[in-house]
């Protein structure tokens, strides 16, 4: 019976040694791809890049540039799952953890907030300028709805606030940096503004940032009308962040803010916000681009 003994023995001692390597090879390599430990569920390098190439243009570049800030989109998500399925609420064949996270939050958020008269008659008092010629009695419903809104908000912002000072969370700052593109280049200095506006052509100057969807939605349409009109006209783009000095003395109130100079250097006209390509065009006849 013995040589069947060491048989057993020697099939456990190998299924061990494989437990042992699986553990110290694919575990570690697991922990070192994880960005993130939340309540001890492992947010990875690939979970991150999968989920972020979700996401269109150009926000997914500009997550890309700065990971940190989805990451705590990821963090905040995880954590409604985690107490989604600890309330029981858990992903049936057909659903997935949206469905959870909807169908926990619902439950969670179900019950009506009341807006007393009081709060609504103060609100319009304090807006009474906004109003119009609405009486009180016309603007009510929408002011119940808009503070409604409001206070369902705060309440679910408290709840995440609450859930996430009681979670153990770890971050990897040394593989989120590594992750994070090169931010985007094409910005230009306020020397470079100086010399275009002495240049002797007209001057378009896109005041914004690469933090701002709009913005960076008119880089490539920038970028095409510089190509286009080269040696009639200088595009220029400035960073309101970096550049706070020129944003003051511009006056810039909103990004993007789209400023046209003459071939004098004297500001002709602003547009605010996005703009297509052929508005663009339009207005750029107004300082003589055609």
């Amino acid at each position: 019976m013995k040589p069947k003994y060491y048989v057993i023995g020697g099939v456990v001692l190998v299924l061990l040694a494989g437990a042992l390597f699986y553990y110290l090879f694919f575990a570690e390599k697991d922990s070192i791809q994880a960005l993130a430990m939340v309540n001890g569920q492992a947010i990875t390098v690939d979970n991150f890049l999968r989920e972020v190439d979700k996401i269109e243009e150009p926000t997914r570049g500009m997550f890309k540039e700065d990971p940190a800030k989805f990451l705590d989109v990821m963090i905040m998500k995880m954590l409604v799952l985690q107490e989604a399925k600890n309330q029981g609420f858990e992903r049936g064949r057909e659903g997935n953890e949206e469905d959870v996270i909807r169908q926990f939050l619902e439950k969670r958020f179900s019950t009506p907030l009341t807006v007393s008269k009081e709060e609504v008659e103060t609100f319009y008092k304090a807006h009474k300028d906004r109003m119009g010629e609405m009486l009180l009695e016309q603007a009510a419903p929408m002011i119940e709805q808009l503070l409604r809104q409001g206070k369902q908000e705060e309440e679910y912002m408290r709840f995440l606030e609450e859930i996430r000072s009681r979670a153990n969370i770890e971050i990897d700052p040394d593989r989120l940096q590594a992750i994070a593109a090169k931010p985007t280049e094409g910005t230009n200095t306020e020397e470079e503004l100086s010399r275009a506006l002495k240049s002797g052509r007209p001057v378009l100057v896109d005041f914004g940032s690469n933090s701002c969807i709009p913005c960076r939605q008119l880089r490539p349409i920038l970028q095409e009308i510089k190509k286009e009109k080269e040696g009639k006209l200088e595009v220029l783009v400035i960073d309101v962040y970096k550049y706070q000095n020129l944003s003051r003395e511009y006056r810039i109130q909103v990004i993007p803010t789209l400023v046209f100079f003459d071939a004098n250097g004297r500001e002709v006209l602003r547009r605010q916000g996005f703009m297509p390509k052929a508005a663009l065009l339009e207005q750029l006849v107004k300082v003589g681009v055609v």
